[in-house]
């Protein structure tokens, strides 16, 4: 659940932590700022400050420094979605992270990680991520949950993901976003 319940009034801008609560309980915080909050959504900005690579098989997606992420959270799916692009806003690929439980108040956006994970390159392609990490059968996994919003994911993914990144193209435009980059 999202609780909009905020002991101060939040604004463009405003900095925000992302939760997030692995399976293994393992809590994973990052700063970032707010683009937008709403009753059913929140959209945050974060700039990548490690480089990191994303695998699937012998597939890479390569994130580097000075790139950044806007990132999706809904009350009502079962999933989040980061779309990321480099510094000088190009499309690098998007991930959709399978989740539970997320909510924000005040200025913490919060959510439980469910291991499965989609990662979509430039081109379309799209990889079901760490499946083997699975601590049962993923048809068993959180009662077939994980599964079936997995399954639904991927029926429109193609679609969804035109929508959003369409949206966030016009709604998050990169030169809007280059002081938040520079000012770190």
């Amino acid at each position: 659940m999202m609780d909009k319940i905020y002991s101060t009034p939040l604004q463009l801008g405003n900095e925000i932590i992302e939760r997030k609560i692995r399976y293994d309980f393992l809590v994973v915080e990052h700063t970032c700022m707010l683009l937008n909050a709403q009753n059913h959504h929140v959209v945050l900005f974060h700039e990548i400050m490690d480089a990191f690579t994303m695998k699937a098989g012998p597939i890479e997606l390569n994130i580097p420094i000075g790139s950044y992420t806007i990132a999706y959270y809904w009350k009502d799916r079962p999933y989040n979605l980061y779309i990321w692009r480099d510094n000088e806003g190009n499309y690098l690929g998007s991930y959709f992270n399978i989740v539970k439980n997320t909510y924000m108040a005040d200025k913490l956006l919060s959510f439980e990680d469910l291991i499965i994970d989609i990662m979509v390159l430039p081109d379309g392609s799209h990889f079901i991520l760490d499946e083997e990490e699975l601590p049962v059968p993923l048809e068993q996994f959180e009662s077939g949950s994980v599964k079936q919003a997995l399954n639904s994911l991927l029926d429109s993914i193609d679609i969804l993901l035109s929508q959003i990144s369409e949206e966030s193209g016009k709604l998050y435009k990169h030169n809007d976003l280059l002081p938040w980059l520079n000012n770190k």
